[in-house]
C-alpha cells in the first residue's frame, strides 16, 4: 500500500521559503501542490523554481481550490494571526516560521485558535533539530550533564550580508514595524535553546542593548540597535543570551555547564564538544587538554564527513527533520516537535526583552 502523504502549500515566496520547498520536496510523505504570494511574480517564480503544480496570489483562493492539509507560512510576522485563521478555518495544520506573533499576546491567541480547531501548529525552530541539537538534548535527558547551573546561547548577525543590507537601506521594510524590530526577527534562535533547559517557574530577566554602528541615515533605520545581551535567571539555574551584529567571524553556539559536566554545541561547524576536566599535575594537565580537544574536534569532523556521504548534511537538515516530526505527528497523531508551552515560553521572554529595550510611551516605541 502507498504511504500516505500530505498536501502541502506555502503562503509567503520571499528568501526562506526556498528553503521550505527544498525540504518538503525531499520527504516522501508531502506533496508540495500550491505556493501563493501578493506579489503574483513571486509565486509564479517559487512555483517554477520548484515545480509546483499552481500558484496564486490570494490565499483564500488557494484555501478554497485547494485541498491543503499544512500550510507552510512565510510571511512577515504581524500577517501570523489572521493567515493562521484562515489556514484552520479551511482545515489545515500550519507550520509558522519564527518569530511565531509580534506579540506574546498574539501568540497564545494563535494556539488557541488552532487547538479549538482541532488542528497542529509547529514554529520553524529548525537549528533545535540539528544533529548537535538533538545529541545535546538526549545528553541531558540522560544526566550526563547533572544539572544545569549555567547556559550561554549566542548568535552572530552579518549586518553587510543581502538581509542587512535590506533592512538598513530601507525605512519601509516590515522588521521595522516589529516591536523589537531586528532583535525580533532573530531573538527565537537565541532564546528558543534556552528554555527547553531552563527549570520551570518564576523567571527574571535583565537586558541591555545599543546601537554600535555609526553610519546612520537620519531615517528610521536609525532607530534599530544592533547589541544585545541579556542576563536570565530561572530557579537555580542562569543563561545568557547574546545578540552580536559586529564580531568577526558571525558566531552561533550553545554552551551548557552542568554540576557533571560542561558542553560546547557549535551550530556552524555543526559540532558538539565536551569540556575535558584535568586530571593530571598542574603542569601535564595544561599540556594535554588542547590534545584532547582537538581529537574531539577531529571525531566530530569524521561524523560530519559520513554525514555528508549519505547526504544528510545539508545546509537546512535540521528543518527537514522538524518538517518530518511535525507531519508524523499529523499523519500519525504523534507528539509535536514542539510543545505550545515552549512556544509561548519563548514568547513571553521575548516580550519582556523588547519591552526592557524599546519600552513603549502611549503606546509609541521609543529609543533609550
Amino acid at each position: 500500500m502507498e504511504a500516505a502523504k500530505l498536501n502541502i502549500a506555502i503562503v509567503g515566496c520571499g528568501k526562506i521559503a526556498d528553503g521550505h520547498a527544498e525540504e518538503i520536496k525531499n520527504l516522501p510523505a508531502a506533496n508540495l501542490a500550491a505556493a501563493c504570494d501578493i506579489e503574483p511574480i513571486m509565486a509564479e517564480q517559487l512555483a517554477a523554481r520548484y515545480r509546483i503544480p499552481r500558484h496564486y496570489s490570494d490565499l483564500e483562493t488557494m484555501l478554497a481550490n485547494e485541498h491543503i492539509d499544512v500550510l507552510h507560512v512565510t510571511t512577515p510576522p504581524a500577517s501570523h494571526l489572521p493567515i493562521t485563521l484562515n489556514a484552520v478555518a479551511a482545515g489545515c495544520h500550519v507550520l509558522v516560521e519564527k518569530p511565531l506573533a509580534p506579540t506574546a499576546e498574539q501568540a497564545h491567541r494563535l494556539i488557541t485558535a488552532v487547538e479549538e480547531a482541532g488542528k497542529k501548529l509547529t514554529v520553524n525552530y529548525w537549528p533545535n533539530f540539528e544533529q548537535q541539537s538533538v545529541a545535546l538534548r538526549e545528553h541531558v535527558i540522560r544526566g550526563d550533564l547533572g544539572d544545569i547551573v549555567h547556559l550561554e546561547s549566542y548568535l552572530g548577525y552579518n549586518l553587510a550580508g543581502a538581509f542587512g543590507q535590506a533592512l538598513l537601506s530601507d525605512p519601509e521594510h516590515w522588521v521595522h514595524r516589529l516591536p523589537g524590530k531586528l532583535f525580533q526577527n532573530n531573538l527565537d534562535h537565541v532564546l528558543n535553546k534556552i528554555v527547553p533547559l531552563l527549570p520551570e517557574g518564576p523567571t527574571s530577566v535583565h537586558a541591555e542593548a545599543f546601537r554600535r554602528r555609526k553610519d546612520l541615515r537620519n531615517d528610521a533605520t536609525d532607530c534599530v540597535l544592533d547589541e544585545l545581551r541579556v542576563l536570565i535567571r530561572s530557579g537555580d539555574a542562569t543563561a545568557y543570551a547574546t545578540f552580536c551584529a559586529h564580531a568577526k567571524p558571525v558566531g552561533h553556539f550553545v554552551r551548557v555547564y552542568g554540576t557533571r559536566a560542561t558542553v560546547d554545541a557549535d551550530f556552524n561547524m555543526r559540532t558538539l564538544v565536551f569540556e575535558a576536566e584535568q586530571t593530571m599535575p598542574s603542569a601535564l594537565g595544561r599540556l594535554f587538554p588542547p590534545f584532547r580537544r582537538g581529537f574531539a574536534y577531529l571525531r566530530q569532523a569524521g561524523h560530519n564527513v559520513r554525514e555528508f556521504g549519505g547526504s544528510r548534511f545539508g545546509f537546512f537538515a535540521g528543518m527537514n527533520r522538524l518538517f518530518s516530526l511535525f507531519y508524523d505527528s499529523v499523519l500519525q497523531d504523534a507528539p509535536l516537535p514542539i510543545s505550545y508551552s515552549e512556544m509561548l515560553r519563548v514568547s513571553e521572554l521575548m516580550d519582556e526583552i523588547i519591552q526592557q529595550v524599546y519600552p513603549t510611551v502611549s503606546g509609541r516605541s521609543v529609543l533609550r
